[in-house]
C-alpha cells in the first residue's frame, strides 16, 4: 500500500480553495439561523458590480438597526474572495461600538480573523501580500498610525460604518479638509475603494463626501421581522402597536426616571411571570453631560436600595406605587408582578455609557446584551448611534430639546428599531410630546427624501424647516447644493393640454387633483415625493391645499431676472396675488401652472411656511 508523502504545496492549494468560498459559507450559516440572505446577497452583488464598473466611492443605505453589520460581514467575505487583500472597517470614535462590532465579526468565523489596528502595529508584523481585516476608530491618532503602517499598500477597501458621522468634510466651504475627512481620504488615496454604510445618507450626499455619487447608492432592504418607522412613528398615532407615554415638558428628571423605572419593572415582572424568564433593558437618554449621567445613576441606586431594604423610609411607598401601576396595567396580576419585583430586585444592573466609562468594556457589554432582568443603561450621545441593544423594552428621553433637531442625529437615536416583535406590545417609549412630534417629522422628511431618490435621473431632495434641519450647516457644499426656499418648479411640458385644464377646473379634492396631474404629466413634472409630503401635512384637511388656475407669463419681458422660454424668474412667480391668500386663508400648499405663450408650461409648488428643499446639482 502506497503511503502519501507530505506535500505542503498541495495543502496550501486546498486551503486557498476552501478560503475562496467564504462568502457562500457565511450565507449558509445565516440560512441555517433562519435569516433572509436574499436581501444581503442583492446588496453584496450590487457592491461588487459597482466596483467592477470602476465605481470607487459609493454608499449603502439601510434603516437603523436593520442588520447592516451582518451585511458588512458578508460583504467583507465576498471582497476577500474577489481578491482584495486589505479591508479596513472604520467605526465611530467609541470603544463600545468598536468592541461590539469587532466581536460580531470575530464570532462570524471570518478568515482572516479581524484585528484591531493596534494589533498590527508591531514591527514584527509584515503586512506583505497576506489578507487582513482591520478595525479602526475614526480617531485622528489611530488613523495616522494605521496609515503609516499601510504605507505602500494598494487597492485597500474601506468600509465606513456610520459613514455620515465624522467622515464628511465639515470645512467644505472653506476650501479645506477636516481632520477625519483628510485622513480617511489618505486611506483610499492609492487606488482604494470607499464604501460608506449608514442609515442617514443626507450628509454624504450634500457634502459630496469622498466624491460618492448618489446614482450608485445601494439600498439594503429590511427583513420581515423589522419594526421601524412605520411602527414607531406612523402618521396616525391613535392606534399604536406599542405604549407611547408623553411626559410633561417641565417634569424634573428625577421624577421622569422614577416613573420610567417603575413602569419598566412592572412590564418585566408581567412578562417574566407569564413566559420563560428573560433579561430586559431600559435605556435612559439624558443629555451629553456626564454629570447628568451620574445624577441619574445615584437616583437609580437609591430607588433599588429602597425597594430591597424594608427599613428604608421609601420602601412601602415605592412598592405601593408599583402595585397600583401593575393593577392598572395588568389587573388581576398586581400581586404576582409586585412579588416578582420584590423577589428579584437584587438582580439588577446599572450601566453608565459615556466617554468616562469607555475603559470598562465589560460593563458596556452587559448593557447592550442584558445579564439581569432589570438592566438600566444611562447615557447620551454615545448610546445614540450604532450601538445595538438586545431585549430593549423601554426608552426614556428625560429632557426635551430646545434647539432644532438634526435629522441624522435623531434618526440614529431610534435605538428601539429592529426585531422587537415578540414583545412589541409591552415596549414603552416615554418622551415629551413636542420632542416626539419633531422626531416624527424627522422620519417623515427622511422618508420623503428617500422616495425622491426613486425618480429616474434625479438626485435626492432633502427637506428641513424651522424645527428640523437636514444636516449640519457646515457640511453642506454650497457650491453644489441648490436650495429652494418654499417655491419649487419641475420639468417643462407641452402646453396647451385640454385634459390637464379639465382636471384643474373639475371637481373632487385638491389632493386627488394633484395625483391626477402627476399621473397625466409624469413624476418628473410633479414628483411623487412632493405629493406624499403634501398628503402628510394637512392640518386643515383638504383646505390646506389649493390647485390654482393656470396663469400666463406671455406678457413678461425677458431680462436678467426673467427667462420666458424656460419659465424661470430669480425671485419666483408665486406672490400673494397668485396665492389668493384672502380666498384660501387656510391653505399652506399651493400648486399652480405657469405657461409662457410659446407652447411650454411648468408646475410650480409653493409652501406657506419655513421649509427648504436641498438638492445637489
Amino acid at each position: 500500500m502506497k503511503t502519501e508523502s507530505f506535500d505542503l504545496s498541495k495543502i496550501k492549494e486546498t486551503s486557498i480553495s476552501l478560503n475562496r468560498t467564504r462568502y457562500e459559507r457565511r450565507l449558509e450559516i445565516l440560512q441555517h439561523l433562519g435569516q433572509d440572505t436574499g436581501r444581503i446577497s442583492s446588496v453584496v452583488d450590487g457592491a461588487i458590480g459597482n466596483i467592477k464598473n470602476d465605481r470607487r466611492s459609493f454608499v449603502i443605505y439601510g434603516e437603523p438597526q436593520s442588520g447592516k453589520t451582518e451585511l458588512m460581514i458578508a460583504l467583507t467575505a465576498r471582497l476577500l474572495d474577489e481578491g482584495y487583500k486589505i479591508i479596513i472597517a472604520l467605526m465611530n470614535d467609541s470603544v463600545q461600538l468598536l468592541g461590539q462590532n469587532l466581536e460580531r465579526f470575530q464570532r462570524s468565523g471570518l478568515s482572516p480573523a479581524p484585528k484591531k489596528f493596534s494589533e498590527i502595529l508591531t514591527p514584527e508584523i509584515n503586512l506583505g501580500s497576506r489578507e487582513w481585516v482591520i478595525f479602526c476608530k475614526k480617531n485622528s491618532k489611530d488613523l495616522q498610525k494605521l496609515i503609516t503602517k499601510l504605507k505602500g499598500q494598494k487597492n485597500i477597501v474601506v468600509l465606513d460604518d456610520e459613514a455620515d458621522f465624522a467622515t464628511p468634510n465639515s470645512k467644505v466651504n472653506r476650501q479645506e479638509r477636516s481632520t477625519i475627512n483628510d485622513l480617511t481620504g489618505d486611506l483610499i488615496s492609492n487606488q482604494g475603494i470607499y464604501i460608506g454604510v449608514t442609515a442617514t445618507p443626507a450628509r454624504l450626499d450634500l457634502n459630496n463626501t469622498h466624491n460618492n455619487v448618489n446614482d450608485d447608492w445601494l439600498d439594503f432592504p429590511i427583513h420581515a421581522k423589522y419594526t421601524g418607522q412605520d411602527v414607531f412613528f406612523p402618521l396616525d398615532i391613535s392606534d399604536l402597536s406599542y405604549r407611547l407615554t408623553f411626559t410633561p415638558a417641565n417634569q424634573e428628571m428625577s421624577e421622569s426616571i422614577q416613573k420610567a423605572l417603575f413602569s419598566f419593572m412592572v412590564n418585566v415582572g408581567y412578562l417574566n411571570i407569564n413566559n420563560p424568564e428573560e433579561n430586559y433593558s431600559l435605556l435612559i437618554h439624558t443629555s451629553g453631560k456626564t454629570s447628568d449621567h451620574s445624577i441619574g445613576y445615584r437616583q437609580l441606586v437609591g430607588i433599588f436600595e429602597a425597594i430591597k431594604e424594608d427599613t428604608n423610609t421609601n420602601h412601602s411607598k415605592y412598592l405601593e406605587a408599583i402595585w397600583k401601576l401593575a393593577k392598572t396595567r395588568y389587573p388581576g396580576h398586581e400581586d404576582q408582578v409586585t412579588a416578582y419585583i420584590v423577589g428579584n430586585s437584587e438582580r439588577h444592573n446599572l450601566v453608565v455609557m459615556n466617554s468616562d466609562k469607555d475603559v470598562n468594556a465589560a460593563d458596556n457589554r452587559t448593557g447592550t446584551s442584558p445579564t439581569s432582568p432589570f438592566t438600566v443603561v444611562i447615557g447620551g450621545n454615545i448610546v445614540s448611534r450604532g450601538v445595538t441593544f438586545d431585549n430593549l423594552l423601554s426608552m426614556l428621553f428625560a429632557r426635551d430639546v430646545v434647539s432644532k433637531l438634526q435629522q441624522d442625529t435623531y434618526i440614529q437615536r431610534a435605538r428601539m428599531f429592529g426585531a422587537r416583535g415578540k414583545y412589541l406590545q409591552y415596549f414603552e417609549l416615554m418622551i415629551p410630546e413636542a420632542l416626539f412630534l419633531d422626531w416624527q417629522k424627522c422620519f417623515i422628511f427622511h422618508r420623503l427624501s428617500l422616495e425622491s431618490r426613486k425618480l429616474v435621473n434625479e438626485s435626492p431632495v432633502w427637506l428641513d424647516d424651522n424645527r428640523v434641519t437636514a444636516v449640519a450647516a457646515n457640511s453642506i457644499d454650497k457650491a453644489r447644493v441648490i436650495v429652494d426656499k418654499g417655491e419649487m418648479s419641475f420639468a417643462l411640458f407641452d402646453y396647451p393640454n385640454t385634459d390637464l385644464e379639465s382636471i384643474i377646473a373639475g371637481g373632487g379634492t385638491a389632493i386627488n387633483k394633484i395625483k391626477q396631474i402627476s399621473d397625466l404629466l409624469g413624476t418628473e413634472r410633479l414628483p411623487t415625493y412632493l405629493i406624499n409630503y403634501i398628503e402628510s401635512f394637512r392640518p386643515e384637511g383638504d383646505n390646506s391645499i389649493v390647485v390654482h388656475k393656470t396663469s400666463t407669463i406671455s406678457g413678461y419681458r425677458d431680462s436678467a431676472e426673467v427667462d420666458r422660454a424656460t419659465i424661470t424668474r430669480t425671485r419666483g412667480f408665486m406672490g400673494n396675488d397668485q396665492l389668493e391668500v384672502d380666498k384660501y386663508p387656510d391653505a399652506i400648499h399651493h400648486i399652480k401652472l405657469f405657461e409662457n405663450g410659446m407652447g411650454q408650461a411648468r408646475v410650480f409648488y409653493k409652501y406657506q411656511g419655513r421649509i427648504r428643499f436641498l438638492k445637489t446639482n
